[in-house]
């Protein structure tokens, strides 16, 4: 019959098995970080080569499309690894979820052949491709929140929320890199445009908020020496120059893209030690958990021949050591069991503080989708609604969320406009 350290034993190794599989999954999200840098700076590139019909950045595209190219197959394969765990029933928390957002990734890298192809027949036009470079890179970090909503260990978890909004925030200024570097080439700015350009800045700003909030002092010291004060004037200056009405000036838009690309460039240092430190503390927490787990062994081997009514036999003078023993070694498992049992309350109360970020993000995500179910909004449309209502009313934005959410069913009726 299996004692109480036998089931002990049986946690400490299911923790051993979800550090191991959150460490396979930190190191997806440090590939698919690495991709979407790459597809990043494809992005910014094919941009201006559309605005300028060809005339720049011909040659450094296929250079660039092979880097992506190589860093997808990584992707693809770290993708199959996870499906071929579940198989073996060594599957995530949140598996359902991630492999859903998964399966709507895979046709958007199948689809990117024919994308670089009307490209390079200048089929598209800019904003047209920004918009399906964003849509990729938009599925490949839902896969990176879903990595993070399914830790389960508060401190990694902690370490995936700050690198989900870091790289977030790093993909809004990408955007904001090819939105800039086409409309300084094109040599218009109206006010949608500055509405836009304005919305992709205080997007960055939000999530690089968050970004602080969960970090160390260490990589916070990274992440402000990466963004010195000459840079950042020369890019405000820029944006200023951008958001007004002035001709096509092909110089400013090689200077905007190789600015922004300096900074971006000095942002994935500071994702790339995210990254690092995530591995180290899945090490770290999976080196400990072994540990332990081999000092729970070496006692449930020393308890088995003490098993028995000497265990409990203190009455008998000739049997008072063997009994005082066996106490010690129960008093030694129950102090481990509570020991357990605090530190797991203990995660669990810490890990609902970390996802409370991240359960933000789903409720203004599901209100913003009822009003572009009910509305027939944009998604940009819905955030720049909720946006506005949230300053109008001097309101947390997640709290305008939730208010919507709660008149869902008043909306079908409050619908009147025709079709757009």
């Amino acid at each position: 019959m299996k004692t109480g350290l036998s089931f002990l034993i049986a946690a400490r190794r299911c923790e051993i098995d979800e550090l191991d599989q959150l460490a396979r999954t930190s190191e997806l999200v440090s590939v698919i970080g690495r991709l979407v840098h790459a597809l990043q700076r494809e992005r910014g590139m094919s941009n201006i080569f559309l605005a300028t019909r060809g005339s720049r950045f011909a040659g450094q595209r296929a250079p660039q499309i092979a880097e992506c190219l190589a860093l997808e197959q990584e992707v693809r394969a770290g993708f199959d690894q996870l499906e071929a765990e579940s198989q073996r029933g060594a599957g995530t928390g949140n598996g359902a979820r991630l492999f859903s957002r998964i399966a709507w990734v895979l046709p958007g890298l199948d689809a990117l052949p024919a994308l670089r192809k009307r490209v390079d027949t200048l089929a598209l036009k800019p904003a047209q491709a920004v918009a399906a470079f964003a849509k990729l890179v938009a599925g490949l970090l839902s896969v990176v929140f879903e990595a993070a909503d399914g830790a389960a260990d508060p401190e990694i978890s902690r370490l995936l929320v700050a690198m989900f909004n870091f790289m977030q925030g790093k993909e809004f200024a990408g955007q904001e890199r090819a939105f800039g570097a086409a409309a300084l080439a094109l040599g218009r700015s109206d006010e949608a445009q500055r509405l836009q350009w304005l919305h992709l800045i205080e997007s960055q700003e939000r999530c690089f908020q968050v970004f602080t909030d969960f970090s160390g002092d260490t990589v916070l010291a990274l992440w402000r020496d990466s963004q010195p004060d000459a840079m950042l004037a020369e890019l405000e200056r820029m944006r200023r120059r951008g958001a007004t009405t002035a001709p096509a000036d092909g110089a400013l838009s090689q200077d905007w893209f190789d600015c922004c690309t300096r900074r971006i460039d000095a942002m994935k240092t500071v994702e790339d030690r995210l990254a690092a430190d995530l591995r180290a503390l899945c090490d770290r927490k999976t080196a400990q958990a072994r540990s332990e787990l081999q000092e729970y062994r070496q006692l449930l081997d020393t308890l088995a021949p003490q098993a028995g009514a000497t265990f409990f036999d203190d009455a008998d003078a000739q049997s008072a050591a063997p009994a005082q023993f066996g106490r010690h070694l129960e008093r030694s498992v129950l102090d481990m069991v509570q020991e357990q049992s605090h530190r797991l309350q203990a995660m669990s109360d810490e890990l609902e503080t970390v996802r409370a970020s991240l359960n933000e993000r789903k409720v203004v995500e599901r209100a913003k989708g009822l009003l572009m179910a009910h509305r027939r909004l944009s998604e940009d449309e819905a955030h720049k609604m909720l946006r506005q209502t949230a300053m109008n009313q001097n309101r947390r934005l997640i709290d305008v969320a939730e208010s919507m959410l709660a008149m869902a069913d008043y909306l079908p009726m409050l619908d009147r406009a025709p079709p757009r």
